[in-house]
Order: C-alpha cells, then sequence, then structure tokens
C-alpha cells in the first residue's frame, strides 16, 4: 500500500510540472532577415507527444503489474 500511495504521489508531482516545461526561446535573427524573404519558422510544441509518452509509459505499467498480479494468483 505504501509503493501505490509513493507512485501515486509521485505520479501527481510529475503531471502538476508539465506545464511549467517549456522549450528554449530561439536565438535572435540576423539583421538583415526578411530583406532577403526569410521568415521565421513555427515553434514546434512538445506538450502533445510528452502526453503519449506518459500515457504509453503508463499503459506499459499498468500491464505489468497485472501480469504481476495474475501470477502471483496462478501460485
Amino acid at each position: 500500500m505504501k509503493k501505490i500511495i509513493t507512485t501515486t504521489l509521485i505520479v501527481i508531482s510529475i503531471l502538476l510540472c508539465i506545464n511549467q516545461l517549456n522549450a528554449q526561446v530561439p536565438p535572435p535573427p540576423p539583421p538583415d532577415h526578411g530583406s532577403t524573404g526569410n521568415q521565421n519558422g513555427g515553434n514546434a510544441p512538445i506538450g502533445g507527444g510528452l502526453f503519449i509518452l506518459i500515457g504509453l509509459g503508463a499503459a506499459y505499467g499498468g500491464k505489468k503489474v497485472f501480469d504481476m498480479k495474475k501470477e502471483k494468483l496462478e501460485e
């Protein structure tokens, strides 16, 4: 029970800190930027991929726990 509470608190603290993760600010463009037709590119968000990875990790961990409990019941 203690292990479950600890794991839950760790997951909650990670999820609460996700909104504070920001990409680094890009360097300023060169002085003649724009006069040659170059435009600033868009910034790619990292939030969507991060949530997918966390979800996949949670699903994998849940399957491992389910398999361990199933194995204990078979013994």
